[in-house]
């Protein structure tokens, strides 16, 4: 297994982590226990955020650029919807 795929993996996890932990926040009905897994949660997605920039680093991970053409066609498309 390569550096690439196991960082893959560790995003795949961090991200369905935050899942778990935002449903857990919202769900919560006492303070302390919220507290405690905002306070996890915002862990989690610093170490989500710092994963995928080292990623980006190593090319690992890339972002494509929307055109703009091409948002203003999806704002059109969503508006004739309405």
């Amino acid at each position: 297994m390569n550096n690439n795929l196991i960082m893959e993996n560790y995003l795949l996890n961090l991200k369905s982590t935050v899942e778990v932990f935002v449903h857990g926040t919202l769900e919560s009905s006492n303070e302390d226990v919220r507290k405690v897994l905002k306070k996890g949660l915002d862990m989690i997605m610093q170490a989500q955020a710092d994963t995928f920039d080292t990623m980006a680093e190593y090319g690992w991970y890339t972002v494509e650029n929307i055109k703009a053409k091409d948002i203003c066609k999806t704002l059109n498309k969503l508006e004739s919807n309405n």
